[in-house]
């Protein structure tokens, strides 16, 4: 049986062996606004031939609405390594971002037990 291609990249529970820093190609800041709660979608249009591996996964994970903070979990990536790989797909035009609706003055119950549950799954 042959391994798969990702094998030697990831250590089971501890995720990847690659640095976020490889990720981005040593960017830190994205190149767009985006909060963690910033919705993304995919347009299903925008120029593909520079994607890389993370880019196609995360372009994925935006076929309907979600979250960058959701896109960051599901990824296994810090937040700010996966704002910089949203930026990308921004400015290619694959995906588009909307910033987080403002909310009344009453917390949504909901939002926040999801964000707590998030988070402690990332903990």
């Amino acid at each position: 049986m042959s391994a798969s291609p990702d094998e030697g990249w990831l250590d089971g529970d501890s995720g990847r062996l690659i640095r976020p820093y490889a990720v981005t190609n040593g960017r830190t800041s994205a190149s767009s606004e985006l909060d963690l709660m910033s919705m993304v979608v995919a347009t299903g249009s925008g120029d593909y031939s520079s994607l890389e591996p993370d880019h196609t996964q995360a372009l994925g994970l935006c076929l309907q609405p979600t979250t960058v903070a959701e896109v960051a979990a599901r990824l296994r990536l810090p937040a700010a390594v996966t704002k910089v790989l949203l930026s990308d797909l921004i400015e290619c035009g694959a995906v588009r971002a909307e910033p987080p609706q403002p909310s009344s003055d009453t917390p949504n119950r909901v939002l926040l037990e999801r964000l707590l549950n998030g988070l402690q799954r990332r903990l």
